[in-house]
């Protein structure tokens, strides 16, 4: 599905990524997880098509097609997702209307039927039951006064409602005590599936004690340093990233 290889990415002409290869098949889970500063995040951006991320050498193709080569619409368009680690607030827009929108653009870019307003209320509110969200906070400005529990689950409803194809978890874990957590990652784990892959980048294993990985990768210096099972994870736990750090 996504395929990266010697991808080097610069912000503010300062390089981040620097020659960092990955592969995650359709139907896989991958963790990356590394230090601070380790292009974690420019990683995320580059992916989805942030403006001010300069790639300048190698690619990335999604089902063989140059990702990079599209824009940030027609990356959403082809599937993609992400998760933001601060998810934005918009005022005077509400959740529902800004999904509906966002949703309808998508089929429209893909040459699919529009949902209309009855099927798209039916879905969101099955959603919203299966993600424990209180419907009344749908029709709330998008994010505005919402905790960060709430706003990483509207995330994720957001994520159920749009069905990606590949979804990219930016840090899905920050902010939130144990029962949201665990009700984040189901909603998660529900959209596992062979025709989808995800990306979960994270600083910590906790996570993925609830959303299980196939692969865990070590990103360090703008690279893959090092890459392995589940129990990478609980190495890193242990240890640290000292070593693969000093490696970088």
């Amino acid at each position: 599905m996504l395929s990266v290889s010697n991808l080097h990415a610069t912000v503010d002409d300062k390089e981040i990524l620097k020659g960092l290869s990955l592969d995650v098949p359709a139907g896989e889970v991958h963790a990356i997880m590394g230090p601070n500063g380790a292009g974690k995040s420019t990683l995320s951006y580059v992916l989805t098509g942030r403006q001010g991320y300069e790639v300048t050498q190698g690619g990335a193709t999604l089902d063989g097609e140059d990702l990079l080569a599209l824009e940030a619409n027609e990356r959403a368009a082809k599937g993609v997702f992400l998760s933001f680690q601060y998810p934005l607030e918009i005022p005077g827009v509400p959740a529902l209307t800004f999904i509906r929108t966002a949703l309808n653009a998508q089929k429209k870019a893909r040459g699919e039927p529009e949902v209309t307003a009855p099927e798209f209320l039916k879905l969101a509110r099955a959603k919203a039951a299966e993600l424990k969200i209180d419907f009344d906070m749908l029709k709330r400005a998008l994010n505005v006064g919402f905790s960060g529990g709430e706003k990483k689950r509207m995330e994720i409803f957001q994520m159920a409602m749009l069905s990606p194809r590949f979804l990219i978890l930016d840090e899905t874990d920050s902010g939130l005590d144990v029962d949201a957590l665990r009700i984040v990652a189901d909603g998660v784990n529900a959209l596992r599936s062979p025709e989808r892959a995800m990306l979960v980048i994270t600083h910590y294993q906790r996570l993925l004690d609830y959303i299980k990985p196939d692969r865990v990768h070590v990103l360090a210096g703008g690279k893959i340093v090092a890459s392995g099972g589940p129990e990478l994870a609980l190495e890193l736990e242990r240890e640290g990233y000292e070593k693969y750090a000093r490696a970088a």
